[in-house]
């Protein structure tokens, strides 16, 4: 629609303009820095940063209602810059004007209800929320069109002249990075850093697809973020790790799609997100709390996050029930299929007790949540969930696999509403699913294929030394009515197909 067909009380507001006053501030020290420079640690303490609009508060003045028709409304209009997350701009990165707005594609991805198979399994209603259908295949494009989209920004205010951006990745980060980068050339080019042999072949192949300059290192994600940060610290580039506030900012988007989508009530709902570098699931939280605090929406829902005991460093840290006697402890990571959440030492570990301790006392009761599953689970619960028309990654199984364990612990109840996180396409790890269909996973995994979910090829042929087409010598006249026949004949067989009467 054209902006003179909307109703006239929506149709000034339908495009966003920059305002807001936006900062870094510290969780540590609680200082603010100015966005002018793009910082990734608190200047005066080290400690890690949130962005924060010192003048949220003028967004009251609108009512709920109003928003609501707003956000709504903006669904119809033809403008590619707000067709993805920069839909909420006035939420997200409020200086950001629209011009300096990169959109790829990214957002809006569907809520697919779980096949009613599945939903009897889990013994609760679930969708998936296939963030797997963003541009690069997985959730990562949401932070990094704000992300890139603020480095535009600086660009275009002559702040610098060109950018290097560099991140660490197990696969997806690296994919998206180089991505976005690349639709800015030549004024941003991009370096990404992987640990050696631990990412898919798919996933290594975007970034090089993409003309990033990839290095491969020894050693786990751990290793590449140290590497990566002393590159921030010492030279003139760009992180694009969830270190970058700007990177958590894009992903709320999540939570406000699910919202809209639901038509604003978050009532009896519980979202549940694997936790890697602990980014997503902060930028979740955060999302839910500026919609309740606008009454956008009058309930938060409940999360629940995810981790393997591969890789469970914030499962064990919320193991102790008592606030003050918390100490946060990295792990050493095990091998994981759930590769995008094999990190022991989560960058976001800071922002997640902070908006944690907001959310439930916003909430008035504990409302976050953390369960633990093994590697077994998680490609049981992957291919189980796509052998009933999904397209879920591992960490999608993990989200499952997760379910499966709140429902048993009574953490989510048969009369709420679940919302998993398949956070990339299943095609980025079909290596996985093979190593489980042939039986060949390393003893480290701890996964052992069971064989009702096991599927391989069959060859299927005429047998008995009839002719077969090969490429470039077909077969014709009696000599191919004979290889159909036969050959359709053993698949019956096989297929135990009754024919025809």
């Amino acid at each position: 629609m054209k902006i003179d067909h909307f109703p006239g009380d929506v149709r000034g507001r339908l495009v966003p303009r920059p305002a807001g006053r936006m900062v870094y501030e510290c969780l540590s020290c609680g200082k603010h820095h100015g966005i002018e420079n793009l910082l990734y640690t608190c200047p005066d303490c080290g400690g890690v940063l949130l962005l924060i609009d010192l003048s949220f508060d003028r967004l009251k003045d609108t009512p709920p209602e109003a928003w609501h028709r707003i956000f709504d409304h903006r669904k119809m209009l033809n403008l590619p810059a707000i067709k993805g997350i920069y839909r909420y701009q006035e939420l997200l990165g409020p200086v950001v004007p629209v011009e300096s707005m990169v959109w790829l594609g990214e957002g809006h991805t569907p809520m697919v209800e779980a096949a009613p198979d599945l939903q009897k399994k889990a013994g609760v209603r679930f969708l998936y929320k296939n963030d797997g259908q963003n541009p690069s295949a997985s959730f990562k494009d949401r932070g990094m069109a704000s992300a890139l989209s603020y480095i535009k920004h600086l660009l275009d205010q002559g702040y610098a002249e060109e950018i290097l951006a560099v991140c660490a990745s197990t696969g997806d980060t690296s994919a998206s990075a180089a991505l976005y980068a690349s639709y800015l050339y030549p004024r941003v080019k991009s370096a990404v850093l992987l640990p050696k042999g631990k990412v898919t072949p798919a996933q290594l192949s975007q970034p090089l697809g993409s003309g990033a300059a990839v290095f491969e290192i020894p050693g786990v994600f751990d290793d590449c973020m140290k590497v990566v940060e002393a590159l921030a610290e010492n030279y003139n580039v760009a992180l694009l790790n969830s270190k970058n506030a700007w990177r958590i900012l894009g992903q709320e988007s999540y939570s406000f799609e699910i919202a809209q989508d639901l038509d604003w009530d978050c009532k009896n709902l519980a979202v549940f997100v694997p936790i890697g570098n602990a980014g997503n699931i902060t930028a979740v939280m955060s999302g839910f709390l500026k919609l309740f605090r606008l009454g956008i929406i009058r309930d938060l829902p409940k999360i629940v996050g995810v981790q393997s005991h591969h890789a469970d460093p914030v499962y064990r840290y919320y193991l102790e029930p008592d606030e003050q006697k918390r100490v946060f402890a990295p792990v050493t990571v095990q091998p994981s299929t759930a590769q995008a959440a094999m990190i022991g030492n989560p960058v976001s570990m800071p922002r997640v007790i902070r908006v944690v301790r907001d959310y439930n006392e916003l909430s008035g009761n504990k409302n976050v949540f953390v369960v633990q599953v093994t590697e077994q689970d998680i490609m049981d619960s992957m291919l189980t969930a796509n052998r009933r028309g999904h397209i879920a990654c591992t960490q999608g199984g993990e989200c499952l696999a997760g379910l499966l364990a709140a429902v048993g612990q009574g953490i989510v109840t048969p009369e709420e509403t679940a919302i998993l996180d398949a956070t990339a396409h299943a095609l980025k790890f079909s290596g996985f699913q093979e190593m489980y269909f042939e039986n060949r996973f390393p003893p480290e995994f701890g996964v052992i294929p069971k064989p009702e979910l096991i599927n391989r090829p069959q060859e299927a042929g005429p047998g008995d030394g009839a002719a077969v087409p090969a490429a470039g010598a077909p077969l014709s006249g009696e000599e191919f009515e004979v290889f159909v026949e036969k050959t359709s004949q053993e698949i019956a067989r096989i297929l135990d197909l009754a024919p025809l009467r």
